[in-house]
């Protein structure tokens, strides 16, 4: 991690302290003299808790986007972010904005008016996309999987053979069902029947807590955002592009159709800051990127490794719906097989609704989500158990939320 000398001189935070407005008076001068406040456990499917590594990095005090002490960390933010999507060519975007301004690089640069995209619809956040897509001018066909499904590969087949699309997108994981979508698969499908068509993955509540492996299942497109899987306040919008999306992008014959969400904006900033010099297009959120280096490092560099962080949240996820089962809580999803392992969505037992649930769980100290989805909203809950909660066992995060459930829920 990377900090100046004198970061903080007399601010100590404690796990104890029901704010952050007691302060002793004794120096810090490292991430290890630095607790956060009290506070309830988040486990809502995003924003999640983070570590107080990340909450010390996110306290930096102000700085020039062009110092040449900030210039090398955006530049290792860019390389590490490679290497949790598990890709050693594709071009990275970290921009200041929500993991939606996502959908708007996709639509303004990859996509022309009058093209065709197909959406995977799995939830709510598929005719989000598509809304978003045909604010850019595209022509949207959408194939939608029943309540608790993701769409199968045959439909997927089907569609692809009916007319040329210039891309396909899906949503990873669907925060509003936990349904998640099987990458691989859908990737393989499309590489075998329509490989001109780009392989788009909303990625926001699957990276860094669900497999991903994008060069190796050619996928060109993963967006994502700071304050899920990567355990990072919210803020920070973040895209990485295959070659091949890249290729697309550069082969257009008509004009962007978007300003701040421009590749010919953005790509000389990346590239700038990947090669150790400083750009500028618009203020990149510097302490931020500070904290996502912080995060970066601990999943990139440190133990668990990455492929036992997606162990310990399929672990974290078992434990939380296999009590669930126990307590005769019926999921969202209507097969394992498509449950999420970083989000778990529970419906709520006959008689109750979430007025019911919620706020005795917050009484308890777990902030819980309510449903998401239009036409269940009033009949379920969902719970995060994304980064440090499934990886930290120390934490004891999931034990709690286990405890919780049991007494809540428990028959009398």
């Amino acid at each position: 991690m990377i900090f100046p000398s004198r970061l903080f001189t007399s601010l100590t935070l404690s796990r104890t302290t029901p704010s952050f407005s007691r302060i002793s008076a004794r120096s810090m001068s490292s991430p290890a003299d630095f607790r956060q406040a009290a506070h309830k456990l988040l486990v809502i499917p995003g924003p999640i808790e983070v570590s107080d590594e990340v909450l010390y990095a996110n306290a930096h005090p102000s700085m020039s986007h062009v110092s040449p002490d900030f210039i090398p960390v955006f530049g290792d933010c860019i390389r590490m972010t490679r290497s949790v999507v598990l890709s050693t060519e594709g071009q990275p975007f970290l921009i200041s904005g929500s993991g939606t301004l996502g959908w708007d690089q996709v639509a303004a640069n990859l996509i022309q008016p009058g093209e065709n995209a197909l959406v995977l619809h799995s939830g709510y956040f598929g005719d989000s996309f598509t809304e978003c897509l045909e604010t850019y001018g595209a022509k949207v066909d959408q194939l939608k999987a029943e309540i608790g499904a993701a769409v199968s590969q045959d439909a997927i087949e089907s569609a692809l053979k009916s007319k040329k699309y210039r891309l396909l997108t899906f949503t990873h994981v669907d925060t509003s069902t936990a349904v998640l979508s099987d990458a691989k698969a859908i990737a393989e499908t499309v590489q075998r029947v329509s490989p001109d068509t780009l392989v788009i993955l909303d990625g926001v509540c699957s990276v860094a807590s669900e497999e991903l492996r994008m060069d190796a299942w050619g996928i060109d497109v993963v967006l994502t955002a700071s304050q899920k899987g990567l355990g990072v306040p919210p803020g920070l919008s973040i895209l990485v592009a295959s070659p091949k999306a890249i290729k697309v992008f550069e082969s257009r014959t008509t004009p962007v159709t978007s300003y701040y969400a421009s590749w010919k904006k953005w790509l000389p900033i990346m590239k700038a800051y990947e090669s150790g010099k400083a750009a500028y297009f618009a203020t990149p959120p510097v302490n931020l990127i500070y904290a996502y280096h912080a995060s970066l490092s601990q999943i990139t560099k440190k133990a668990p490794s990455l492929e036992e962080r997606f162990k310990l949240h399929s672990a974290a996820s078992e434990r939380i719906k296999s009590t669930a089962a126990e307590l005769g809580l019926k999921q969202l999803p209507l097969d394992p097989a498509f449950a999420a392992k970083g989000m778990t969505a529970l419906y709520f037992p006959d008689g109750m609704t979430a007025a019911d649930v919620l706020p005795k769980l917050g009484a308890k100290g777990i902030i819980a989500a309510g449903g998401l989805h239009a036409a269940i909203k009033d009949k379920y809950f969902r719970i995060g158990h994304m980064g440090i909660t499934a990886v930290d066992g120390q934490r004891g995060d999931i034990e709690t939320v286990t405890t919780a459930l049991k007494e809540l829920f428990a028959k009398k």
